[in-house]
């Protein structure tokens, strides 16, 4: 009878309807490869099949926070060590082609030889909920803004008859009275009607999507205080920047192990820009983006009204350093405070 290797090391290439996974002994040998559907059943499967080779002590899956995330979830229930795999880059492409078996081979050795490390998220708790409200908050208000364009757009090149009536009005006051238009429909062939008939119904869902997002708006503003009151009282802090910063740290923040971890996720820590005797750092244009922007707006309210961040500013200013750089720093320094109140 063959001896089973002590210890299993797998890695999972996930995709919509399925997921590849690869096995290795403790010495690196490759024990098998299977596909399975991207299903409760199927998950069920891949571990079972794995623990035919073995013990399994550690699993990378590439796209934990998409096609992975059923199996994510799924393995932290049967207690199984999961870590984030990004998936190969070109160069290693290029030397070992593409196929979901390699690409699950890469993920297996990329965790077991701990290059890959990044806990994933928790998707099974209030900041999963808060996402997912966010995400329905988001794509409203930006409907909404697309339309607001649309309807300046129509009112600057619609007739005159149509253009003398609503050229001087607000935003608030077009959209009302856009939305009070009543055209013949019968006539949707002359250019002055069907200019009528398009503005009431652009207003008609501009006034739908407000709605919407005040809706949401009631939801999504006490969960943010509920899951972290230290943080929505902190100066600049609103609730969207709050609801952003909670998202992006997830439902388990102490993935985040330091405080620069966290910075480098935002896109704030400085990068070596270093060469011969020039030693400089440039901006970081990676990370999440929508978190770098939270800091951002946090900056902003804080030079407005905190007379210690203007004193900051000015004297890194004098320090040598241009604006931008200035606010990097600052964003910087906020991020660590940040860190502290979202981990605490």
């Amino acid at each position: 009878m063959a001896h089973l290797p002590a210890q299993v090391t797998a890695g999972v290439d996930t995709h919509k309807d399925t997921h590849t996974a690869a096995a290795l002994d403790d010495a690196g040998r490759l024990l098998g490869t299977a596909q399975f559907p991207a299903t409760p059943a199927g998950h069920r499967q891949l571990l079972t099949w794995l623990r035919q080779h073995g013990t399994v002590t550690l699993i990378g899956v590439e796209g934990t926070g998409a096609y992975g995330a059923g199996l994510t979830r799924y393995l932290h229930t049967e207690h199984v060590t999961v870590v984030e795999v990004d998936r190969p880059d070109r160069s290693t492409r290029r030397h070992h082609g593409k196929s979901d078996p390699i690409d699950a081979e890469a993920a297996a050795r990329a965790a077991q030889s701990g290059r890959a490390t990044g806990t994933p998220k928790q998707r099974d708790g209030r900041v999963e909920a808060l996402r997912q409200l966010r995400i329905a908050r988001t794509c409203a208000v930006r409907h909404r803004a697309e339309i607001q364009q649309r309807l300046q757009s129509l009112t600057t090149t619609a007739g005159d008859a149509v253009r003398s009536k609503l050229r001087d009005l607000t935003p608030t006051q077009l959209i009302r009275t856009c939305a009070a238009l009543r055209p013949d429909p019968n006539h949707a062939a002359e250019p002055d009607t069907a200019t009528k008939i398009s503005l009431r119904s652009l207003a008609r869902r501009h006034q739908q999507l407000t709605t919407d997002i005040t809706e949401l708006d009631k939801l999504i503003n006490p969960l943010v205080q509920a899951i972290n009151p230290a943080l929505s009282a902190a100066h600049g802090v609103g609730p969207e920047v709050a609801g952003q910063l909670l998202v992006t740290a997830g439902d388990n923040p102490h993935r985040l192990r330091t405080e620069a971890a966290f910075a480098m996720l935002c896109g704030v820590a400085p990068l070596p820009a270093s060469s011969g005797k020039t030693h400089r750092h440039r901006l970081n244009r990676g990370g999440d983006r929508q978190a770098n922007c939270a800091l951002y707006r946090i900056a902003l309210t804080r030079l407005a009204r905190d007379s210690r961040t203007r004193t900051y500013r000015d004297r890194r200013i004098q320090q040598g350093l241009s604006t931008t750089e200035t606010m990097r720093c600052l964003k910087r320094y906020i991020a660590r405070e940040i860190y502290t109140l979202l981990t605490a």
